[in-house]
């Protein structure tokens, strides 16, 4: 082994380990993050129409009910690991503690490509409607890669400033798209509904699950609740995380399926059951999705919310990318600080936060979006609409190894011994998991409104850096960059299992 590489690599990373801002978020802050990140008006007005339209119809809020049960089911196992395990690499630490460092390694490259894409993604769809809002308002043409590009550097700012800011920030927007859309389904709810009343058994029974396509409807619905990991990356950072991430976990989980079963079945019976499905597909029809949601919004509020909603919608897009490069930052701090990417990434400013990490960031948002950009493309349906799919491929694959990986380390180290908690419901997690990913591979080319032969070539590259990262972490340097990791931490290069 190269003794003198290894001696630098390291003196490079403690040079530049001073950690992340400790005590800097509570179970709220993080919540905020969370539920950021699932940008919850961008998901409502994206995938509810869809969900019903060509779905499982007034069986959409089950769909959402569904999805939870799924999402809650991972998270038993995830807040179990994450009593022991706290790093901003959440799924690539977590993962490599239980299959083995290659594998970790592995899951690091698809968690970039994840948080990666659906930034990208977000800067797309966000790019075409605040061009629009120039030119409804203002009477001035922007182009979408001008306001998506302008965003970038606001981003890069915020990024920098501090994690406590950037809470603050989200809160604010979060709060507002939450408000109006809950106000919207509690009245409703207290009118008793719609033309055809409330009818929740059209909704939730059995029956309405399982009706039309309902694999559509739950691959929509998965894809809307994704980003609740997020709790584990803020664990360094967070008060007390052995109980901040539980709660900020399970918190998260139970408010988003709530909220997103509430508002579908709220807006379908706002049109009522037997006209749903007709009113969602004409919305899809006009090429604007939106105005299924905006339009009983308007109807009960007053035209005014015509006004307020697409601003609202563009600062959801602005919540969610910042609460994404957030994530994807320390993804690139915590690899740059184990010795996986250059030691420089793991610099941190005064305020403790990993500016390189994020300036890498924001290059890397830049280098996915200027090629759409310059080749002309249409920033929804190619840039939004195709990244969006690897995304949700992507961060389903994680979680499917993060179950395995949970019984895995679990099973070997004996430190919690709940039969619950560490062997069943991550097993159940873990189907349900490998259900999700078949049925987004059934339907990918809906999920990215393209023909097969692309959708075939999109969904590819995530196996393929899943692949290129396991043989890249049995390269020469990867291996002495995992000695280096180890004995820092004062532990053996590699155990058995790791090996």
């Amino acid at each position: 082994m190269d003794t003198t590489a290894v001696t630098s690599t390291a003196q490079a990373t403690a040079a530049t380990r001073t950690g992340l801002k400790r005590n800097a978020l509570g179970a709220l802050g993080i919540l905020f993050f969370v539920l950021s990140a699932q940008a919850p008006l961008t998901g409502v007005a994206g995938a509810v129409p869809i969900a019903v339209a060509i779905g499982n119809g007034p069986g959409a809020p089950a769909a959402y009910a569904i999805a939870g049960l799924i999402v809650l089911l991972f998270s038993v196992g995830f807040v179990a690991m994450g009593r022991y395990v706290v790093d901003a690499g959440a799924f690539y630490t977590y993962i490599g503690k239980g299959l083995g460092r290659t594998a970790g390694t592995g899951s690091a490259g698809v968690a970039l490509l994840a948080y990666s894409t659906i930034q990208a993604a977000m800067y797309g769809l966000y790019g075409a409607v605040v061009s629009g809002l120039f030119d409804q308002y203002a009477g001035v043409s922007v182009p979408w890669w001008a306001a998506a590009l302008v965003t970038m550097a606001v981003v890069q700012v915020l990024g920098a400033a501090g994690i406590e800011l950037g809470a603050k920030v989200l809160a604010v927007f979060v709060l507002a798209e939450f408000s109006i859309l809950l106000a919207f389904g509690l009245v409703t709810f207290f009118k008793g509904g719609g033309p055809e009343g409330l009818a929740p058994a059209e909704s939730f029974s059995v029956s309405a699950a399982l009706d039309g396509a309902p694999g559509v409807a739950l691959m929509f619905a998965l894809a809307s609740m994704l980003g609740f990991e997020a709790t584990a990356i803020y664990g360094e950072e967070a008060r007390d995380p052995k109980k901040t991430v539980p709660r900020a976990t399970y918190l998260s989980v139970a408010v988003v399926t709530a909220f997103f079963a509430f508002t579908s079945w709220m807006l379908i019976s706002s049109y009522g059951v037997s006209k749903s499905g007709a009113a969602a597909g004409q919305a899809l029809e006009s090429g604007d999705s939106t105005a299924f949601v905006f339009g009983p919004v308007a109807d009960l509020f007053g035209g005014w919310t015509n006004d307020v909603l697409p601003f609202l919608l563009a600062t959801s897009l602005f919540a969610g990318i910042l609460a994404f490069h957030n994530s994807a930052n320390r993804y690139f701090y915590s690899l740059s600080r184990d010795g996986l990417l250059p030691a420089r990434l793991s610099t941190l400013n005064r305020r403790h936060s990993p500016w390189a990490a994020g300036a890498m960031q924001t290059a890397t948002a830049a280098l996915l979006v200027v090629p759409f950009a310059l080749a002309g493309k249409d920033p929804v349906l190619t840039l939004f609409s195709w990244f969006s799919g690897i995304a949700v491929l992507a961060i389903t694959l994680l979680y499917f190894l993060t179950s395995l990986s949970v019984v895995v380390f679990f099973r070997r180290e004996r430190l919690d011994t709940r039969p619950w908690n560490t062997l069943i419901a991550p097993l159940l997690g873990a189907a349900g998991t490998a259900g999700a990913i078949w049925l987004i591979l059934e339907n990918f080319t809906t999920l990215i409104g393209g023909d097969s032969a692309t959708a075939a070539w999109l969904a590819l590259t995530v196996p393929a850096v899943l692949l290129l990262c396991v043989g890249l972490s049995r390269l020469p340097y990867a291996r002495r960059a995992a000695a280096v990791r180890a004995a820092d931490a004062g532990a053996p290069v590699a155990r058995e299992a790791d090996a």
